[in-house]
């Protein structure tokens, strides 16, 4: 096992900032849409429960790009000249992709598209793209390009995706223009190598790790090769990774008022940037809403607990249910709630996560 003397990159300019914007699910209040779209997408409004069985082929089930609170995006850069796009860093897949130029979208003509034309270091691959997830799908072409994603950090011949089409509403009221994916390479679609896999060959990192620090207050950032230990109080608290796809760990166990309520033999569980809320199987979300008194209210809860990860109690609130077929699933994610509170290592050379809370 590799042991990091070193925790900042030597590189201040490895440092991400991370942005916030209204959440969407906010954004679909204002427009009056919320109840629709989530009619639209066959949601449980009471038990605020999503089947992913009902997507048979879904590649990334576990995003719900619309029914979570994206709050925290960053800028990067594709092509030379550097063409701008504001991202969502997203643990749960693996994929980079931007709209093109050529999108026929609705969706694409609300947000920065990418000109191949225009950059002179660009190469086209021509593998066709397509992807769905949970509440919305794109297909397009791959592309080939450097890309930015701090000041310190240009990735050569990074391959990604043109979306050309993104049909329907899914994306239209998004404040991210596209998405960069942080998981494993098993998860990546035409077998693209995930933007981190190829810092880590073109040793731009110090060290195979990278780090993500939500308070919700200021200063939200994304750490490429280091994590910074004047964000957390304590030691971290690591947990190997059981599953190299997502950031999939085992959670001990999961309490509610102090006893142990669901998970008592122990369940699955990702640490996932790319979803807000906590989720969970639907009968345990059920029960879980009853057990705290949670009254429907456009999606919001009350809080519960989820204690013991590798030992160590964590809190958080915000529930959802989310089923995940086998073989993925039955899986708990613990979206944004979770990481506002507990600083998170995302360790490749290890392959574990660091938990540890936040200071504020």
């Amino acid at each position: 096992m590799h042991q990091y003397s070193v925790c900042l990159p030597t590189d201040d300019r490895h440092w991400v900032p991370l942005r916030r914007h209204k959440s969407l699910r906010k954004i679909l209040r204002e427009h009056g849409q919320l109840a629709k779209f989530w009619k639209a997408q066959n949601l449980d409004m009471v038990h605020y429960t999503e089947d992913c069985s009902a997507v048979p082929e879904t590649n990334e089930p576990l995003i719900n790009y619309l029914d979570v609170s994206y709050r925290y995006f960053g800028q990067i850069s594709i092509g030379t000249p550097p063409q701008n796009f504001t991202v969502l860093f997203d643990t749960g897949s693996s994929n980079l992709w931007v709209p093109s130029i050529y999108c026929v979208s609705k969706a694409c003509a609300e947000h920065s598209r990418f000109h191949p034309s225009d950059s002179s270091t660009y190469s086209e691959i021509g593998t066709p793209f397509s992807i769905q997830y949970g509440t919305g799908s794109l297909s397009g072409i791959i592309g080939s390009d450097q890309v930015t994603v701090s000041r310190g950090i240009t990735v050569n011949s990074q391959q990604f995706a043109e979306s050309v089409s993104e049909p329907g509403n899914t994306f239209l009221d998004a404040e991210f223009d596209g998405i960069l994916g942080l998981a494993y390479p098993s998860l990546a679609v035409d077998g693209v190598t995930p933007v981190f896999d190829n810092m880590m060959a073109q040793n731009l990192v110090d060290l195979p790790i990278f780090s993500v620090y939500m308070n919700r207050w200021e200063h939200d950032s994304l750490l490429f090769g280091g994590f910074d230990p004047s964000h957390f109080s304590g030691t971290l608290n690591w947990v190997p990774v059981t599953k190299q796809g997502y950031w999939q760990i085992q959670l001990d166990n999961i309490q509610v008022g102090g006893t142990v309520s669901f998970c008592a033999d122990g369940c699955q569980a990702i640490v996932d940037t790319g979803t807000s809320l906590i989720t969970g199987p639907s009968k345990e979300i059920k029960e879980m809403q009853n057990y705290i008194g949670a009254v429907p209210m456009d999606g919001e809860v009350s809080h519960a607990e989820i204690k013991s990860i590798g030992g160590m109690p964590f809190c958080t609130s915000g529930f959802q249910g989310l089923n995940m077929p086998p073989p993925a699933g039955p899986l708990w994610i613990l979206g944004d709630v979770f990481i506002g509170q507990f600083y998170s290592v995302f360790d490749r050379g290890n392959n574990r996560v660091g938990l540890a809370p936040v200071v504020p």
